[in-house]
């Protein structure tokens, strides 16, 4: 089952008993204001525009860590080089490596709470181009797919307190994790919302082999306020 849920996460995580979920994985707030763009072009293909709507001013206080890791067995934090406060120690450390040498950050630092060793994963941003954006912090599906096969358990209860593109949605659907992803925009969550219920009637259409077997309908629950038409 896919949650997606509009609303605060805060508000959301202090009603969950602790360990609810099996593993976190988040993108919240980096607070480096990369909250929307103007569009550009180049021989990479260029970026796509999006709306600058202030929610990457700040990073997330004390406390959202605190429930995190209080609803959460294990944890995959992006952006975790921007919390070292907030985090402990751990050898278990994720590396995107973003596969081109641009007037961009090379790559994304990801903490894990796993005692693992530390990762890389080589994956191309042009994967989002591919896609299509419909945020501008949007990680590839590709990218979610590697971490779920490789942290994640069969039966896990995986959360997203920070949905943005509803990436992990997808995700999360053809790998068949139950899933409870928040998302605090409305615009973002509508858009991510058709995002995923347009991948999923194509997904049950065509029932690739690693996907579920069971009804489009089984597979989408809706919390809060339901995008338009």
């Amino acid at each position: 089952m896919i949650e997606m849920i509009h609303g605060d996460c805060m508000d959301y995580m202090r009603k969950w008993q602790d360990q609810a979920f099996d593993l976190a994985i988040v993108d919240p707030p980096y607070g480096i204001k990369a909250d929307g763009n103007k569009q550009s072009t180049g021989g990479h293909g260029g970026r796509k525009a999006h709306d600058i709507k202030d929610w990457d001013r700040e990073r997330p206080p004390a406390l959202y860590f605190k429930e995190l890791f209080r609803v959460s067995k294990n944890q995959i934090i992006w952006g975790a080089n921007y919390y070292p406060e907030n985090l402990f120690p751990s050898m278990g450390w994720i590396v995107w490596d973003k596969g081109q040498r641009i007037n961009q950050s090379d790559g994304e630092l990801a903490f894990s709470s796993f005692e693992k060793a530390l990762r890389i994963i080589t994956m191309n941003r042009v994967e989002l181009l591919i896609e299509g954006t419909i945020h501008p912090t949007q990680k590839p599906v590709a990218l979610y797919k590697w971490l779920l096969s490789r942290y994640a358990k069969p039966g896990d209860k995986i959360l997203d307190t920070h949905g943005g593109s509803g990436s992990i949605c997808i995700a999360c659907h053809d790998l068949g994790f139950d899933l409870t992803w928040i998302e605090k925009d409305a615009d973002h969550y509508a858009a991510a919302c058709k995002r995923y219920k347009d991948h999923a009637s194509q997904a049950v259409l065509f029932e690739p082999e690693e996907l579920r077997k069971e009804p489009y309908n089984n597979l989408l629950q809706l919390t809060g306020q339901e995008p338009g038409n």
